[in-house]
């Protein structure tokens, strides 16, 4: 049975309920199976020996998400090629690829839990109540380690940029 976490996070001031473990920094990061917009498979492995900059929102096509993955997109052009970054979701490929050819998303690879829910399980961010991701940030090192957690508490509140961006600026 999948663990269920309380006082994690809250949906428009409402608690819900998360399911999957608590990381801890520095512990080996969870592998994950996702599929990119062309339906390939995308693993944890899939960028190793990298840092991976992996962001996590509920669905593309609300505003709060369209704002952080656009500007993940403006900052992913300021860090080095030894850095992957993804934006996670739940949504469909097919409106991952529409929303970021409508948007001119070309840094950031968006990548889809739709199919296992094995990101959002594994990493602790599946929503039980909405069956959507909660907004968060992780880094894992070239080593494949966790270097870096932002659950935001507040689903429909941005994160914290810069915490994130210098936490994969001190491992590039």
């Amino acid at each position: 049975m999948t663990e269920e976490r309380s006082g994690v996070i809250t949906f428009k001031g409402n608690p819900m309920l998360v399911c999957g473990p608590e990381l801890k920094v520095g512990e080996p990061a969870p592998d994950f199976r996702v599929v990119d917009n062309g339906l390939q498979a995308v693993t944890k492995g899939t960028a190793a020996g990298k840092v991976q900059l992996i962001t996590v929102v509920p669905s593309i096509d609300t505003p709060v998400c369209d704002t952080m993955a656009r500007r993940f997109n403006e900052e992913a052009a300021q860090l080095p090629e030894a850095v992957a970054v993804y934006t996670l979701s739940l949504d469909l490929p097919f409106a991952q690829k529409r929303w970021c050819g409508a948007a001119g998303i070309e840094r950031v690879k968006m990548l889809s839990d739709y199919q296992e829910r094995s990101f959002g399980l594994n990493y602790g961010v599946l929503i039980k109540e909405l069956q959507l991701l909660a907004r968060a940030i992780f880094v894992i090192d070239k080593d494949g380690q966790l270097a870096y957690q932002q659950i935001v508490k507040e689903v429909t509140d941005e994160p914290d940029y810069a915490a994130a961006l210098a936490a994969v600026r001190n491992l590039a």
